[in-house]
């Protein structure tokens, strides 16, 4: 039994002696696996990062909804404004010499002739305080002035009879959609 014991011992001794210059590759290999997740699992995080930094971006630019609309200078406006019936346009940047109830604001043109603003239900949901002498800059779309217009606005009560006669001397009216306050005038009475 001892010599068969010497004998599986040196078939043993034979085997390892072929495998001598044999590199074991399993640790290698096991090394390499983990440095490829590593390295995986960093560019992963850089991804994740950079697609974080892109959201943040995308959600910082502001949108301008109304950017199809025309901008009119003040002098292509105060004498005429039919070319522009029904069209969207800005005015940028005009005083506001007085308000309407509280449904509008005149503004002044460089002629120095009141041009009417009437804000939208939205606009005036968002509750923004137009008084004379505040600067604004308006977006809308000018409508043709008319009766059933002004009695809407009286059952509204967003005028006074009172304020009908002033408002029926305007031939034309901006319906705003968008109205910015520049400055000035803090509120709807001017203070």
């Amino acid at each position: 039994m001892n010599d068969r014991l010497r004998e599986d011992r040196s078939t043993d001794m034979a085997d390892k002696a072929s495998r001598r210059g044999a590199v074991d590759l399993g640790m290698v290999l096991m090394i390499v696996a983990f440095a490829t997740m590593g390295g995986f699992i960093f560019w992963l995080t850089g991804q994740a990062a950079a697609e974080r930094e892109a959201a943040i971006v995308a959600d910082t630019v502001t949108v301008d909804e109304f950017a199809s609309a025309t901008t009119v200078a003040g002098v292509d406006i105060q004498m005429d404004a039919t070319p522009y019936e029904g069209q969207q346009i800005r005015l940028v940047a005009f005083n506001v010499p007085s308000t309407l109830g509280t449904q509008g604001f005149w503004l002044e043109m460089p002629n120095r002739t009141p041009f009417l603003v009437s804000m939208s239900p939205e606009v005036m949901a968002e509750g923004i305080a137009v008084g004379a002498g505040s600067t604004v800059t308006v977006t809308g779309t000018v409508y043709v002035m008319n009766d059933s217009t002004l009695i809407t606005w009286i059952e509204a009560g967003t005028i006074q009879e009172g304020d009908r006669i002033v408002a029926e001397f305007a031939i034309h009216y901006l319906e705003a959609v968008q109205v910015v306050v520049n400055g000035g005038g803090a509120g709807a009475d001017g203070n």
